[in-house]
């Protein structure tokens, strides 16, 4: 699947509510795929005009290296829902914001008891310099707890393998920023996806500061439906 791609640009990457993030209505039957109603968007779009994986769409067809665990995973297959976004661990704006907010719901899930019934998979666009070295001192920057077993990075294996899948599969285009001060940075959207166990979409969260309480309801639902 090509998507068509969208590049964050300023303010889009300071936008905190956007189309395909906001709201639940109940369980609804407007697809029988998810478990989640559709977003209460604030445009007039569908799932369809939106360039990633939103509600009601199965997730991509990739799969990728989860090279702290020594295997693939293939994100059709999981068999439980998972958590994704899309990141660089030189990254000091967006990328921390994300990965914090799914540190906190791994956290929840390990306090309530569901941390067997729910993954994250982290994608890195940045396979060039992030290898397992980096991916390591990232899990303990944000102090992933890599004990329970639900937490892997996913690492394209190289930097043609990062575009063919974030941009060409998940439609997220991620534009290199040479630096005159530190290592180059990307521009690129912040988003994150909530997967179900069949491999739909349940939400599709975007912006630069996550909801960490929408994300544990909306992953309760779904984990619980």
């Amino acid at each position: 699947m090509n998507r068509r791609t969208f590049l964050a640009g300023g303010a889009a990457l300071g936008t905190t509510a956007a189309a395909g993030c906001l709201g639940t209505l109940g369980l609804g039957d407007e697809n029988p795929n998810v478990v989640l109603g559709e977003p209460d968007r604030t445009a007039d779009v569908s799932s369809e005009d939106l360039p990633y994986p939103a509600w009601g769409q199965r997730v991509p067809d990739v799969t990728l290296p989860a090279p702290l665990a020594d295997r693939a995973v293939s994100l059709r297959d999981v068999g439980r829902p998972f958590l994704t976004t899309f990141f660089f661990t030189n990254c000091m704006t967006t990328c921390p914001v994300l990965l914090s907010a799914l540190r906190e719901v791994q956290i929840h899930s390990v306090e309530e008891g569901y941390a067997d019934a729910v993954d994250f998979y982290p994608i890195t666009f940045d396979p060039a310099r992030d290898d397992e070295a980096a991916l390591r001192a990232e899990l303990e920057q944000f102090n992933v707890d890599a004990g329970v077993g639900n937490w892997q990075f996913l690492r394209p294996e190289d930097e043609a393998r990062a575009k063919a899948t974030v941009t060409d599969e998940f439609g997220i285009v991620f534009q290199r920023q040479e630096m005159d001060d530190g290592p180059d940075m990307f521009v690129h959207l912040g988003l994150i996806l909530l997967v179900n166990a069949d491999g739909y979409v349940e939400r599709a969260y975007r912006g630069q500061q996550p909801d960490e309480g929408q994300l544990i309801a909306d992953l309760q639902r779904v984990r619980e439906t």
